[in-house]
């Protein structure tokens, strides 16, 4: 892990994948022993590579998971059949790639980054294992991410948001078609809903590169939504058919989005990748539904398999209840959208009548437009640190939370074990236990370090 993050800092974007293709060469090509389902955009990424990789292992395949960031360990970044890699594996597999770095890091200069050498180890890992099929979550954008030397027989696109806007681009297009590089020549582009200047931008991808495109809201969508107890209880519309009595075991519309997305990517990779593809945005912009994406039978999976994948699924750190009376939600959201959709689970799924926050986040984010979200929910907020060097120190934070919750309601503090003790006596405060609650946010740095603060099972 030392050697590792020696490497610099996961963040630092270099576009090129000259090192990584260098590489993976020397590695004999391991992305491409076996099938890859890529899955880029701005929210719900790594949740919809879980539920995607759920789908497939319930279907009795194997499989290897490959997502960032981590919550607590590197090792969840590279799992096979479900589960991180042990700590001896993940040794071993940095062995046996070690020589080969050496080699690459002689020829360039910067050298191979943190990420480009934890892709290198994961493609390797998966081909040694062997998988049957990989899900692999870009790190940050798409076109020069180390993970775009695989091609997706399905690329996925969540929804793409204003972030890194350092690296990928100031506006929604400039990102949409930072991301819209993993889409490759006879992929399928499993799209969820867009806005519309990314959407314009992903079909002119396609068009150009001659793929196929399914997306949210006309080849599938979610049909149904009800609030259930621990969840949700969903009806979805596949490119293959319908599935209902769906229960998911995460709260919020924007899960619901992220499940059926999982679910057209792979009902498209069992009925296998078509080659045919729109000519032209104009022509792929006024496709009638179901001609865009052939359906058919092959790619129709047992009802009975999606709700039992579905309903084995987690996703650590997004509205995850660690905790019980007061209730401890933990949720990694870090930018404006992913926010919104935090307080929109809350509202529709928990009845708090006391909310107070903990929030710690990166300095280089917008965390203004992320707190003002956050606003209508709260009593109270705790501003404090999480582990990492970029996180806004504790003063600066309540300066810049004071001018939107007012100073009465912000309570600084400088250790993060501190603050979730003062927040659950907030919370606690008027003697409602029923109804109290905390929310700790902010970064998924914050979350990670809240879950081996709290001893949650597994954050170790």
């Amino acid at each position: 892990m030392a050697a590792i993050g020696a490497r610099g800092v996961e963040w630092s974007f270099d576009p090129t994948l000259d090192r990584i293709r260098d590489l993976v060469e020397l590695l004999g090509e391991p992305q491409r022993a076996y099938p890859v389902i890529h899955v880029a955009g701005t929210n719900g990424k790594t949740s919809t590579a879980r539920l995607i990789e759920a789908l497939l292992r319930e279907r009795g395949l194997r499989t290897g998971l490959f997502t960032s960031p981590h919550l607590t360990t590197i090792r969840e970044r590279i799992a096979i059949d479900g589960e991180p890699v042990g700590e001896e594996r993940f040794v071993q597999i940095y062995e046996d790639v070690l020589p080969y770095l050496g080699l690459v890091d002689d020829k360039h200069e910067p050298h191979l980054s943190f990420f480009e050498v934890l892709a290198g180890m994961a493609f390797a890992a998966f081909a040694d294992a062997p998988v049957d099929v990989a899900v692999v979550e870009t790190g940050m954008g798409g076109a020069w991410d180390a993970t775009n030397v695989a091609d997706g027989a399905v690329a996925v696109i969540t929804p793409i948001g204003l972030d890194h806007t350092d690296y990928l681009g100031g506006t929604i297009e400039e990102i949409a078609a930072e991301k819209a590089g993993i889409i490759k020549p006879g992929a399928v582009a499993v799209l969820a809903q867009q806005q519309v200047p990314a959407a314009e931008v992903l079909l002119r991808r396609v068009a150009e590169v001659g793929a196929v495109v399914a997306r949210e809201g006309v080849e599938f969508g979610v049909l149904g939504r009800d609030v259930a107890v621990g969840g949700q209880q969903l009806r979805l519309k596949g490119l293959h058919g319908e599935y209902d009595e769906i229960f998911l075991p995460l709260f919020g519309d924007h899960q619901a989005s992220n499940a059926v997305t999982a679910l057209a990517a792979v009902e498209a990779f069992a009925s296998g990748a078509p080659t045919r593809g729109e000519p032209n945005l104009e022509a792929a912009t006024r496709i009638a539904p179901g001609e865009t994406y052939a359906g058919g039978d092959a790619g129709q999976l047992d009802p009975a398999l999606v709700r039992s994948g579905f309903a084995k699924s987690t996703s650590p750190g997004r509205l995850e209840v660690v905790r019980t009376g007061p209730t401890v939600l933990l949720d990694a959201a870090h930018n404006p959208e992913g926010m919104a959709a935090t307080v929109r689970t809350i509202t529709e799924s928990f009845g708090f009548t006391r909310l107070v926050g903990v929030f710690a986040g990166a300095a280089d984010k917008d965390l203004a437009g992320v707190l003002d979200q956050l606003e209508p929910v709260l009593a109270e907020l705790v501003v404090t640190r999480n582990s990492s060097s970029r996180s806004l120190p504790p003063e600066e934070l309540a300066d810049l939370a004071e001018g939107i919750f007012g100073p009465e309601r912000v309570h600084p503090s400088p250790r993060l074990d501190d603050a979730i003790d003062l927040a659950i006596g907030l919370a606690e405060e008027t003697g409602e236990y029923r109804g109290a609650g905390v929310l700790i946010t902010g970064s998924t740095v914050t979350v990670g370090d809240a879950r081996v603060l709290l001893r949650v099972e597994g954050s170790r």
